[in-house]
């Protein structure tokens, strides 16, 4: 077996695990208060219209992210709590939360259609959302990248720990 196909394995008990507390938004627990600190005035309206699910996942990555490394600058932390705002964009029904997140995401960018298109599409999504609020330009240039992080130690740093969770 591939090393690449080992690592999807090894984090495969985390995403069903994350795909469980997805079900129903009423058991998501976002820090909110914490992650508004981070965040200015437009980019905390962003956060806020973000389903509570995602925002839950992104004070998860923030919190590990931050607690590994401490030095993190503002806007890579500003970013992970913003990383999944493009998804804001089309509320998900249970069944299209789950069956997009079974669908491999190399495989959502040929089939961009609903819930699909949305995944696929998220990163560039999020940041012309963080763009047009009036949001920081590297926070939005962090979450346009952090699927395809290339050349950016700090897109690699936030795409490395979305992965683990």
């Amino acid at each position: 077996m591939s090393s690449g196909l080992t690592g999807k394995w090894r984090r495969l008990p985390g995403k069903v695990q994350r795909l469980s507390r997805s079900v129903r938004h009423t058991q998501a627990a976002p820090d909110d208060t914490w992650a508004l600190t981070l965040l200015t005035p437009a980019e905390a309206r962003l956060y806020l219209d973000m389903d509570a699910r995602d925002r839950e996942h992104a004070c998860r990555v923030t919190g590990a992210l931050y607690a590994a490394h401490p030095d993190a600058s503002p806007n890579l932390l500003a970013a992970g709590l913003l990383h999944d705002c493009g998804k804001s964009l089309r509320p998900y029904r249970v069944q299209e939360r789950v069956l997009s997140g079974l669908v491999p995401g190399r495989l959502a960018r040929w089939l961009p259609f609903g819930p699909l298109y949305i995944r696929a599409e998220h990163p560039a999504l999020g940041a012309e959302l963080v763009r047009r609020a009036g949001g920081r330009a590297r926070v939005a240039e962090l979450i346009g990248r952090h699927h395809r992080p290339e050349g950016d130690a700090e897109a690699a740093l936030l795409h490395a720990f979305d992965e683990l969770e």
